[in-house]
């Protein structure tokens, strides 16, 4: 049976990296953590953020994974949909690094916006309504 979720992987294009690391890293602050040898000659970047919540003595992140993909073509459609404490704090954070944010309110039970990633990735925010 399915337990949870490890990560989300997104794609994005060659050379992309540095504007990954100032988006996810700097304005969504998120915590970059190191891919394996192996794994990071091909590219890409992982952040972790944490979800506030413990089972069974593990603590439960949030990771998304960026990997470079050579014919890359931006995830319009389908997105994660990450839930947040201040959604209004972060829309601001979005919008002074440049980035439109599009607030949806159809979502029952949450304040929901949206924003694209540096690269095209289309990113959903929640921040439960109660």
């Amino acid at each position: 049976m399915i337990i949870g979720v490890h990560h989300v992987l997104l794609a994005a294009p060659p050379g992309s990296e540095d504007a990954l690391r100032a988006f996810y890293g700097g304005v969504l602050g998120l915590e970059e953590i190191p891919k394996p040898p192996e794994l990071a000659k091909r590219g890409g970047a992982w952040f972790r953020g944490r979800s506030g919540g413990r089972r069974g003595g593990e603590f439960h992140h949030v990771e998304l994974h960026l990997g470079i993909e050579d014919d890359f073509r931006p995830a319009r459609k389908a997105h994660p949909a990450l839930i947040v404490h201040d959604i209004d704090q972060l829309a601001e954070r979005l919008r002074a690094a440049g980035h439109d944010v599009t607030p949806d309110g159809l979502f029952p039970g949450y304040r929901r916006v949206y924003a694209d990633d540096p690269v095209g990735n289309r990113l959903e925010f929640l921040q439960p309504s109660h």
